[in-house]
């Protein structure tokens, strides 16, 4: 006897069919842009790193010679520890504090849709107009002391802190909102009917069960501050500066982007193959931790 064909398996097949005969159709427009948009501009940008030259077109072969002189650039090396602090204390403050504000816009409070609008919000505006606008109203805090947080390397740090804090926690706080919501109602109530407090159950129930939200908000969180570019020019354009005995200029809060576009615009043309070296290693840098971080958060990921 012949074996029917289930007739769910029949229709699922004849659906698939012509989506996967016309699948190239659809997908070669977005892979195009993909090659043209990144692709190609990041092959050339890694070849002319390894040149001279002051348009892309006009270049010389240096082999290395950027990417040494790069490493010796005290400025560059000054802002990676620079970035590498700031990265990591607006990790931690976005996250707790983004956290913090969901947990207690899932409590069944009244207004909790206006209040999650409200703290988005800031998330809409742009990062130079932000940096314009913080700017004014620091140095406004700030003439009572009659300091400024352009002549403030303190201020300024603190500044940005402030300012990516103010933008980001509302982005942050919707993404841990939809990981709130998603946890399991049975295994709330299974803690609650074992005697586990509230806090019990946000540390061992809770938490366990969010942490894809903590790993994505991580990982933007972190790529985000070591990005960091548009604020930090309108807010402080790396100032204020420090001269070294050797001559040498260093900002002392410029950050890793900052730099790259310094080097590249200053006053010395032939600075743009070092600066095109600058941005090979920030996007190996940056590709490098974003990845430990989702490896590490990953494995404690708990399977629903």
């Amino acid at each position: 006897m012949k074996r029917r064909r289930n007739s769910g398996s029949v229709n699922s097949y004849l659906l698939r069919r012509p989506i996967q005969h016309w699948s190239p159709v659809f997908l070669l427009p977005m892979v195009a842009a993909f090659c043209i948009g990144f692709v190609w501009p990041f092959l050339q940008g890694l070849f002319l790193s390894f040149t001279k030259f002051k348009t892309t077109s006009k270049w010389s072969w240096v082999g290395i010679e950027n990417y040494l002189k790069a490493f010796q650039d005290q400025s560059f090396r000054y802002s990676f520890g620079y970035t590498a602090l700031y990265a990591f204390i607006s990790l931690v403050l976005i996250n707790v504090l983004a956290f913090m504000v969901a947990y207690a816009l899932t409590q069944k409070i009244k207004g909790s849709n206006l209040f999650r609008t409200v703290f988005f919000m800031p998330n809409l505006i742009g990062g130079i107009v932000l940096g314009y606008i913080w700017s004014m109203i620091f140095d406004g805090l700030l003439s009572a002391y009659s300091t400024s947080i352009l002549t403030n390397t303190t201020w300024g740090f603190w500044g940005l802190i402030i300012l990516m804090c103010w933008q980001q926690i509302g982005y942050m706080m919707i993404i841990y909102i939809a990981g709130l919501q998603a946890v399991p109602e049975d295994m709330l109530e299974a803690a609650k009917i074992d005697g586990a407090n509230r806090w019990q159950t946000l540390i061992k129930v809770t938490i366990p069960n969010i942490m894809p939200s903590i790993t994505i908000c991580m990982f933007l969180t972190l790529t985000n501050g070591f990005k960091l570019f548009d604020q930090n020019l309108a807010l402080t354009g790396g100032l204020p500066y420090i001269i070294n005995p050797d001559g040498t200029t260093v900002h002392t809060t410029e950050m890793l982007a900052l730099n790259i576009y310094n080097t590249f615009y200053g006053q010395n043309v032939n600075s743009r193959g070092v600066a095109q070296a600058k941005a090979v290693l920030f996007f190996i840098l940056v590709a490098t931790i974003g990845l430990l971080q989702l490896r590490s958060t990953r494995k404690k990921e708990v399977q629903q």
